[in-house]
């Protein structure tokens, strides 16, 4: 559709179609507490079926004005859901805190080309909102740019609270150094203006760029993009590059930045990673002077679970917050997380707030009234791009912050206890006590440290299990990440196939991915103990089920590397499926263990060498 006829269309049609969507797309407004809002409401704002003209919208933004009007931004695709065909930059507008909201507008017509990421930010002294932009040339399919991709950043402002916009202007010759010739993208996220420090004034807002050299990428960059004279002149500040060798590996790629100014002033800035050899999905680093530099190149954080996803941080008070689905595997379960130390930790998924359990994906958040916070986001029952939604809640409505888990004690080499979750208490064991867990959310997590994953070489994981379950999976030990893209090891009881059963996924170079599986056909679900170890070594992946050992040809690669990293007893990785049973005398080893080693291990006498997990599991210590 021409886009002049669309944009006709749109007039004509919007203000109906925005009316039927308040009232049919929103869920019943919830009761209210005695004397205070709802903590809790939501309701589709972007969706193609209420909005003409458009076969879909992505990439959320969302900003308050200086008055308090909510701007919330999405891409309007017009073709199909791909990343670069005709993409217009759509908007809606909310005068009373997101409770009620205005027509579609169209900021930014993209007439056949892709105009979006949209990075929206406020200038609080004149009340000005700039609308930091990036353009390609739009193709007629839904597959993406070719790279060496033509992306180029532009501007436009409001001084009307997004009535009406500027022409956008190109803002190359300012924020586009020569270097950064392939991939260009702004945000898309909220910028902001900093508030403290000799800096006090300057909008910045993030950008990730890569290097086209000699045929290839040979670098990606983070950085941010700083005014100080209210966005007439931009400058690229702080930068953090990462090498792409000739194979195309490389450590990390972090990208589509959210910034946080924290109350001394520091900025968090958080990224997705994308497919780097480091652990994790989400890095991050900081700037204390204001964005001109990075305190440090960006450190990937392994057990914060998320997919290869954007997301968004916000300050509230002392808590910051960072909204991102949480199953490490798949774009779904939109959850908002808390930090109560500036980002240098952050909730885990048992602890942060779920929004749905849905498909969702990009996400913004806002401040959008006192009190009440605005989580701008992807979703859908069918997929993550179905509809952009619009939710408010209130700080009541998060919680407070937890107090300590309960713990039980990791007798490996310097490491710390591990996590107690869900209530699971003692039973009696093989060699004493054992912990005992009720299939609903028992499970024992551990924290990560740098010696946990196994990489690339020869372990050895043994323990004891009992349970009686007919159905479901059981997992009794995970390592690593989860689904069929994500190096990972496990092993678990699968009573309905009548086995007991362990996998490895292995990663080798850029895209090489592996598994291997062994099962015993027992599901030895008997209620009583069995002991079960898994063996890499000497070319062959071996499963022992109490000492008759079954064996495969092991697979090269790593079992750990560029995904979210956990290690959870009686847990699946992504928390859908809980042990109904019990686990005694956990071990791990970084090496083979021989056959007369593991027949100890089975006998409570396991060798010291190599370990570097040993959970006894026969003691519960109350948080503190």
């Amino acid at each position: 559709m021409p886009s002049g006829v669309r944009a006709r269309l749109t007039a004509a049609l919007t203000a109906t179609a925005a009316a039927l969507a308040t009232v049919a797309a929103s869920p019943p407004e919830p009761s209210r507490p005695a004397g205070g809002a709802a903590p809790f409401t939501q309701q589709v704002l972007f969706r193609a079926s209420q909005d003409p003209g458009y076969a879909c919208f992505r990439i959320p933004a969302i900003v308050r004005t200086r008055s308090g009007t909510l701007l919330a931004f999405a891409e309007g695709r017009v073709l199909n859901c791909g990343d670069a065909a005709d993409i217009d930059i759509v908007l809606k507008r909310s005068t009373d805190g997101g409770r009620t909201w205005g027509p579609l507008r169209v900021v930014n017509d993209g007439g056949g080309d892709t105009h979006g990421n949209p990075a929206p930010m406020v200038d609080r002294r004149t009340g000005r909102v700039l609308l930091a932009e990036t353009y390609n040339t739009g193709r007629t399919d839904s597959a993406n740019c070719a790279a060496p991709c033509d992306r180029t950043p532009y501007l436009q402002y409001s001084d009307d609270d997004g009535l009406t916009w500027s022409a956008p202007r190109d803002l190359s010759d300012q924020a586009l150094p020569a270097e950064w010739n392939s991939w260009y993208a702004t945000g898309p996220v909220h910028g902001i203006q900093l508030t403290r420090g000799p800096h006090a004034g300057r909008l910045v807002f993030g950008v990730n760029t890569e290097t086209w050299a000699g045929g290839r990428v040979t670098a990606n960059h983070a950085a941010l993009v700083v005014s100080d004279d209210g966005g007439a002149t931009w400058r690229a500040g702080a930068t953090d590059t990462w090498p792409v060798s000739a194979d195309g590996t490389f450590r990390q790629k972090p990208s589509e930045v959210t910034l946080t100014e924290r109350a001394d002033g520091t900025l968090l800035v958080s990224g997705r990673e994308q497919d780097g050899t480091d652990l994790g999905h989400r890095g991050q680093t900081y700037s204390r002077d204001g964005g001109d530099s990075f305190t440090g190149p960006f450190e990937d954080l392994p057990d914060l679970y998320t997919p290869q996803v954007q997301g968004a941080t916000l300050r509230l008070g002392e808590r910051l917050l960072l909204s991102a689905p949480a199953d490490p595997d798949r774009r779904r379960t939109m959850m908002v997380r808390s930090s109560y130390d500036g980002g240098a930790t952050w909730d885990g998924v048992d602890r942060g707030k779920v929004v749905t359990t849905d498909w969702a994906g990009y996400s913004d958040l806002v401040q959008a009234a006192p009190g009440t916070v605005g989580l701008l986001y992807e979703a859908g029952t069918a997929d993550a791009r179905d509809e952009i939604r619009f939710a408010r809640f209130t700080e009541g409505w998060l919680g407070p912050r937890g107090g300590p888990d309960p713990t039980t004690a990791d007798l490996a080499p310097g490491a710390p206890p591990a996590t107690v979750l869900g209530g699971a208490g003692t039973a009696g064991g093989v060699l004493g006590r054992a912990l005992e867990f009720d299939g609903r959310d028992d499970a024992v997590r551990l924290p990560y440290r740098s010696g946990l994953p196994l990489g690339t070489g020869d372990f050895t994981a043994s323990l004891f299990f009992r349970y009686t379950a007919a159905g479901g999976e059981q997992p009794f030990l995970w390592m690593g990440g989860i689904g069929t893209g994500q190096p990972q090891v496990w092993l678990r009881g699968e009573p309905a196939n009548g086995r007991v059963r362990g996998l490895i996924t292995t990663r080798e170079g850029f895209g090489t991915l592996r598994t291997a599986s062994v099962w015993a056909g027992d599901a030895a679900n008997d209620g009583a103990w069995h002991h079960l170890a898994l063996r890499r070594g000497g070319g062959r992946l071996t499963l022992f089920l109490d000492g008759r050992a079954v064996s495969a040809p092991d697979v090269a690669g790593s079992v750990s590397r560029n995904t979210p990293f956990g290690v959870h007893v009686g847990q699946r990785m992504d928390g859908r499926a809980f042990l109904t049973g019990a686990v005694d005398e956990v071990r791990v080893w970084n090496r083979a263990l021989g056959d007369g080693e593991l027949t100890a291990a089975s006998r409570g006498s396991a060798a010291a060498a190599g370990t570097v997990l040993w959970l006894p599991m026969d003691r519960v210590r109350p948080g503190r």
